[in-house]
């Protein structure tokens, strides 16, 4: 008897939704933590416990990759500097971080981190994923903004 192949298509989704999920959950992470301060460890916490899976007002959120949702979310906030100067040395002249709206910087941040620490996640999925992310908060002139920004930061980090 063979072994089971742990790339089979069926898995390979499940961990590609599950990533999805961790992302989209990281920039709700983010996004609360820029809005109120939360400290990060509250936040895991938070998101372990009543969020990632969960079903909240009639709204089921996908099970998420646990330990890439928090390398999402801590390495963010332990980079930011780093990040933010990223990201703000792409804005157009006259536009700062500070001038974003929250949610896209939340956005932009985790891109710009999984751009920079996450070797092992290919530059062309971290822009989809993020501009789909987008998508979930912003029209498509938003979205083709994180696009541009994030392929941007790529060809400078990853070369």
């Amino acid at each position: 008897m063979t072994s089971p192949n742990p790339r089979t298509p069926a898995r390979t989704k499940a961990r590609s939704q599950a990533r999805a999920a961790s992302r989209l959950a990281a920039v709700q992470a983010l996004y609360q933590h820029d809005m109120e301060g939360t400290p990060v460890p509250t936040l895991l916490h938070e998101f372990h416990n009543h969020r990632l899976g969960a079903t909240i007002e009639d709204a089921e959120y996908a099970e998420a990759e646990i330990d890439f949702f928090d390398d999402i979310v801590k390495g963010t906030s332990a980079r930011l500097d780093e990040i933010d100067a990223a990201i703000a040395a792409k804005l157009s002249t006259g536009w700062t971080l500070a001038r974003l709206d929250k949610a896209m910087r939340a956005i932009l941040r985790a891109g710009c981190y999984e751009l920079l620490a996450r070797a092992d996640v290919p530059v062309g999925t971290v822009i989809t994923e993020y501009v789909d992310v987008a998508h979930a908060f912003f029209d498509k002139r938003e979205a083709g903004f994180v696009n541009g920004l994030l392929d941007a930061i790529a060809k400078d980090v990853r070369g």
